[in-house]
């Protein structure tokens, strides 16, 4: 049995809206784009069902309605230094009210295959 090899990466989140659009592309398909044409290893937009921004204003669909403005957060994976070289790609697609958190994370390498 192989011994477990992790690797030290960082996990990049952006907090956006669904109405979150620039030039009348959603951010979160231009940020996953730029990430992909970047090199970055890996990234996910998740879509949320409910959530509240710094307005304190819950958005979130019902069987009647469907809300305009569901949150979804797009995650990155890589080292810290691709990261942050993409952090300032990201910034020019972000308006003010997105929020960012990054966080060191261990990953399971599995080798190249």
């Amino acid at each position: 049995m192989r011994d477990l090899v992790w690797r030290q990466e960082e996990l990049l989140r952006i907090f956006l809206g669904h109405s979150d659009r620039l030039h009348g592309e959603p951010v979160s398909d231009l940020l996953l784009r730029k990430a992909r044409d970047s090199g970055l290893r890996g990234g996910t937009v998740l879509q949320g069902t409910a959530g509240f921004g710094a307005k304190s204003v819950i958005h979130k669909s019902s069987l009647f309605r469907m809300s305009s403005d569901l949150p979804v957060v797009v995650e990155f994976v890589d080292s810290a230094q691709r990261i942050e070289t993409f952090l300032s790609t990201a910034a020019e697609l972000l308006s003010g009210g997105a929020l960012i958190t990054r966080e060191v994370i261990f990953v399971l390498d599995r080798g190249k295959k």
